[in-house]
């Protein structure tokens, strides 16, 4: 992957036109290095199996009426901006899902 740069072999040509087909050879990973790169890089953007979207809490952590308050307020925000961007995803010819809070992790997730 050329556009992958941290792959590079050789630090890339700082002059304009001195590159040559034998330089740029040098300076790209090999095949092997590239596929590593490509799969490390696909299973870490992939969304696992068991994916709790954000502020979805399988475990009930609080028994007091304060934080399971603060919970379902917090819920409820991110029901509506999920909400609110269903509605414009529907005006814009590719949706934009990328922040919506039901495509997020609840955590880290790799």
């Amino acid at each position: 992957m050329p556009n992958g740069s941290l792959l590079l072999r050789k630090p890339p040509s700082t002059t304009k036109g001195q590159s040559s087909m034998e330089t740029i050879l040098e300076t790209l990973p090999n095949v092997g290095e590239t596929v590593n790169f490509g799969a490390l890089c696909w299973i870490l953007s992939e969304t696992y199996s068991d994916m709790v979207p954000m502020g979805s809490y399988p475990d009930e952590r609080f028994q007091e009426p304060a934080p399971k308050q603060m919970i379902k307020e917090f819920q409820a925000e991110l029901s509506n901006l999920s909400e609110a961007i269903a509605t414009r995803n529907l005006q814009l010819e590719i949706p934009y899902s990328y922040l919506d809070p039901a495509h997020i992790e609840n955590s880290i997730a790799i």
